[in-house]
Protein backbone atom coordinates (compact mmCIF):
# COMPACT_ATOMS: atom_id res chain seq x y z
CA UNK A 1 0.00 0.00 0.00
CA UNK A 2 2.76 2.53 0.11
CA UNK A 3 2.25 3.24 -3.72
CA UNK A 4 -0.82 4.11 -5.61
CA UNK A 5 -1.69 2.23 -9.06
CA UNK A 6 0.31 5.06 -11.14
CA UNK A 7 3.51 4.58 -8.83
CA UNK A 8 2.99 7.87 -6.94
CA UNK A 9 3.84 7.85 -2.94
CA UNK A 10 0.37 7.25 -0.38
CA UNK A 11 -0.91 10.46 1.16
CA UNK A 12 -2.34 8.71 3.74
CA UNK A 13 -4.25 11.46 5.15
CA UNK A 14 -6.18 11.44 2.06
CA UNK A 15 -7.84 8.21 3.51
CA UNK A 16 -10.41 7.58 5.12
CA UNK A 17 -10.04 5.75 8.71
CA UNK A 18 -11.28 2.84 7.56
CA UNK A 19 -8.75 2.60 4.62
CA UNK A 20 -5.79 3.86 6.50
CA UNK A 21 -7.11 0.95 8.91
CA UNK A 22 -7.02 -1.68 6.51
CA UNK A 23 -3.79 -0.27 5.05
CA UNK A 24 -1.84 -1.18 8.24
CA UNK A 25 -3.34 -4.14 8.57
CA UNK A 26 -2.33 -5.49 5.56
CA UNK A 27 1.02 -7.46 4.40
CA UNK A 28 2.55 -4.23 2.71
CA UNK A 29 5.55 -2.64 4.75
CA UNK A 30 3.72 0.52 4.36
CA UNK A 31 2.14 1.83 6.46
CA UNK A 32 4.13 0.73 9.15
CA UNK A 33 4.88 1.76 12.73
CA UNK A 34 6.33 5.24 11.73
CA UNK A 35 3.15 6.38 9.74
CA UNK A 36 1.48 5.07 12.42
CA UNK A 37 3.17 6.97 15.39
CA UNK A 38 2.88 10.26 12.86
CA UNK A 39 -0.67 9.74 12.68
CA UNK A 40 -0.99 9.10 16.19
CA UNK A 41 0.84 12.73 16.60
CA UNK A 42 -1.90 14.10 14.36
CA UNK A 43 -4.46 13.42 16.46
CA UNK A 44 -2.85 14.25 19.58
CA UNK A 45 -2.30 17.89 17.95
CA UNK A 46 -5.77 17.85 17.23
CA UNK A 47 -7.54 17.08 20.09
CA UNK A 48 -4.80 19.84 21.79
CA UNK A 49 -6.50 22.12 19.38
CA UNK A 50 -10.08 21.71 20.58
CA UNK A 51 -8.81 22.37 24.20
CA UNK A 52 -6.80 25.18 23.48
CA UNK A 53 -10.30 26.31 21.61
CA UNK A 54 -12.66 25.42 24.42
CA UNK A 55 -10.22 27.34 26.81
CA UNK A 56 -9.59 30.92 25.15
CA UNK A 57 -12.00 33.57 25.31
CA UNK A 58 -14.12 31.20 28.03
CA UNK A 59 -14.15 33.14 31.42
CA UNK A 60 -14.69 30.55 33.73
CA UNK A 61 -11.30 29.46 32.61
CA UNK A 62 -9.63 32.63 32.40
CA UNK A 63 -6.38 31.36 34.26
CA UNK A 64 -5.72 28.91 32.03
CA UNK A 65 -5.89 31.09 29.18
CA UNK A 66 -2.03 31.61 28.45
CA UNK A 67 -1.48 28.07 28.88
CA UNK A 68 -3.83 27.80 26.05
CA UNK A 69 -2.26 30.21 24.19
CA UNK A 70 0.95 28.06 24.74
CA UNK A 71 -0.30 25.25 23.75
CA UNK A 72 -1.86 26.96 20.47
CA UNK A 73 1.51 28.02 19.26
CA UNK A 74 3.11 24.58 19.98
CA UNK A 75 0.22 22.81 17.91
CA UNK A 76 0.35 25.16 15.01
CA UNK A 77 3.81 23.86 14.37
CA UNK A 78 2.68 20.64 14.37
CA UNK A 79 -0.82 20.28 13.39
CA UNK A 80 -0.01 19.83 9.31
CA UNK A 81 3.55 18.46 9.53
CA UNK A 82 2.35 15.47 11.31
CA UNK A 83 0.83 13.95 8.53
CA UNK A 84 3.52 15.22 6.44
CA UNK A 85 5.43 13.11 8.28
CA UNK A 86 3.11 10.05 7.91
CA UNK A 87 3.80 9.94 4.11
CA UNK A 88 7.27 10.87 4.42
CA UNK A 89 7.84 7.78 6.69
CA UNK A 90 6.08 5.76 4.40
CA UNK A 91 8.40 7.24 1.49
CA UNK A 92 11.40 6.67 3.42
CA UNK A 93 10.92 3.21 4.01
CA UNK A 94 10.35 2.57 -0.17
CA UNK A 95 13.16 4.54 -0.59
CA UNK A 96 15.41 1.78 1.62
CA UNK A 97 14.05 -1.03 -0.25
CA UNK A 98 14.30 0.26 -3.49
CA UNK A 99 18.31 1.00 -2.71
CA UNK A 100 18.44 -2.87 -1.83
CA UNK A 101 17.14 -3.94 -5.02
CA UNK A 102 20.18 -1.84 -7.31
CA UNK A 103 22.47 -3.87 -8.91
CA UNK A 104 25.81 -5.65 -7.18
CA UNK A 105 27.51 -7.21 -9.84
CA UNK A 106 30.30 -5.07 -10.08
CA UNK A 107 32.62 -3.15 -7.33
CA UNK A 108 31.15 -0.13 -8.40
CA UNK A 109 27.72 -1.34 -8.43
CA UNK A 110 28.59 -2.68 -4.98
CA UNK A 111 29.62 0.76 -3.77
CA UNK A 112 26.92 2.57 -4.96
CA UNK A 113 24.32 -0.06 -3.73
CA UNK A 114 25.51 -0.35 -0.05
CA UNK A 115 25.90 4.31 0.16
CA UNK A 116 22.37 4.23 -1.05
CA UNK A 117 21.09 1.95 1.52
CA UNK A 118 22.77 3.92 3.90
CA UNK A 119 22.09 7.25 3.16
CA UNK A 120 18.02 5.78 2.56
CA UNK A 121 18.41 4.29 6.04
CA UNK A 122 19.50 6.98 7.66
CA UNK A 123 16.96 9.47 6.59
CA UNK A 124 14.53 6.95 7.77
CA UNK A 125 15.48 7.23 11.24
CA UNK A 126 15.65 10.87 10.64
CA UNK A 127 12.13 11.20 9.68
CA UNK A 128 10.52 9.36 12.87
CA UNK A 129 13.12 11.47 14.79
CA UNK A 130 11.39 14.26 13.78
CA UNK A 131 8.12 13.00 15.15
CA UNK A 132 10.01 12.36 18.25
CA UNK A 133 10.80 15.31 19.00
CA UNK A 134 7.25 17.43 17.93
CA UNK A 135 5.99 14.65 20.02
CA UNK A 136 8.50 16.19 22.84
CA UNK A 137 7.38 19.56 22.19
CA UNK A 138 3.59 18.69 22.08
CA UNK A 139 3.86 17.06 25.41
CA UNK A 140 5.76 20.16 27.47
CA UNK A 141 1.93 21.59 27.09
CA UNK A 142 -0.28 19.06 28.50
CA UNK A 143 0.21 19.62 32.29
CA UNK A 144 -0.69 23.40 32.34
CA UNK A 145 -3.64 22.42 30.33
CA UNK A 146 -5.07 19.78 32.24
CA UNK A 147 -4.61 21.78 35.07
CA UNK A 148 -5.86 25.11 34.29
CA UNK A 149 -7.84 24.48 30.80
CA UNK A 150 -11.43 23.88 30.32
CA UNK A 151 -12.11 21.13 33.40
CA UNK A 152 -14.80 20.05 31.17
CA UNK A 153 -12.03 19.04 28.17
CA UNK A 154 -9.35 17.93 30.68
CA UNK A 155 -10.02 13.58 29.69
CA UNK A 156 -8.98 15.08 26.00
CA UNK A 157 -6.12 16.54 27.56
CA UNK A 158 -5.05 13.14 28.72
CA UNK A 159 -5.64 11.35 25.52
CA UNK A 160 -3.85 13.54 23.67
CA UNK A 161 -1.10 12.85 25.93
CA UNK A 162 -0.97 9.93 25.41
CA UNK A 163 -1.32 9.79 21.96
CA UNK A 164 1.89 12.27 21.98
CA UNK A 165 3.34 9.43 24.24
CA UNK A 166 2.63 6.62 21.63
CA UNK A 167 3.81 8.83 19.23
CA UNK A 168 7.31 9.45 21.01
CA UNK A 169 8.07 5.95 21.91
CA UNK A 170 6.27 4.21 19.02
CA UNK A 171 8.80 6.15 16.62
CA UNK A 172 11.93 6.04 18.62
CA UNK A 173 11.57 2.44 17.93
CA UNK A 174 11.76 3.36 13.84
CA UNK A 175 15.05 5.61 15.13
CA UNK A 176 16.42 2.72 16.74
CA UNK A 177 15.54 -0.05 14.52
CA UNK A 178 17.33 1.95 11.44
CA UNK A 179 20.40 3.34 13.24
CA UNK A 180 21.04 -0.27 14.36
CA UNK A 181 21.54 -1.19 11.10
CA UNK A 182 23.98 1.40 9.78
CA UNK A 183 27.86 2.29 10.93
CA UNK A 184 28.52 3.71 14.49
CA UNK A 185 29.42 7.12 12.86
CA UNK A 186 26.31 8.25 10.75
CA UNK A 187 23.55 9.13 12.94
CA UNK A 188 25.74 10.34 16.28
CA UNK A 189 23.49 13.34 17.48
CA UNK A 190 20.57 10.79 17.24
CA UNK A 191 22.17 7.92 19.10
CA UNK A 192 22.99 9.99 22.04
CA UNK A 193 19.58 12.03 22.45
CA UNK A 194 17.47 8.36 22.31
CA UNK A 195 18.02 7.22 25.94
CA UNK A 196 17.76 10.66 27.42
CA UNK A 197 14.19 11.36 25.24
CA UNK A 198 12.35 7.85 26.19
CA UNK A 199 13.01 9.00 30.02
CA UNK A 200 11.75 12.29 30.20
CA UNK A 201 9.07 11.35 27.80
CA UNK A 202 7.87 8.79 30.53
CA UNK A 203 8.60 11.65 33.46
CA UNK A 204 6.79 13.94 31.68
CA UNK A 205 3.79 11.77 30.56
CA UNK A 206 3.10 10.54 34.38
CA UNK A 207 2.96 14.29 35.54
CA UNK A 208 0.53 15.04 32.95
CA UNK A 209 -1.82 11.25 34.30
CA UNK A 210 -0.87 12.81 37.54
CA UNK A 211 -2.63 16.18 36.71
CA UNK A 212 -5.42 14.88 34.61
CA UNK A 213 -6.39 12.29 37.39
CA UNK A 214 -6.13 15.57 39.81
CA UNK A 215 -8.49 17.71 37.81
CA UNK A 216 -11.00 15.06 37.61
CA UNK A 217 -11.20 14.24 40.87
CA UNK A 218 -11.72 18.20 42.26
Amino acid sequence: MGTSQGGEPMNWMEYSLEDFQDALASSDPTPGGGTAAAVALGQASALTKMVVGLTIGKEKWKSGWSDAEVAGDIVESIYLRAGQLAKLDSDAFDEVMASFRMPKSTEEEVSNRRKSIRMATLKAAEIPFETVQLGMNLLSCHQGLAQRGNANAVSDVGVAALLASAAVKGALFNVEINLQSLPDEMGIEMRTQVKGIRKSCSEVSRKIMHAVHDRIAE
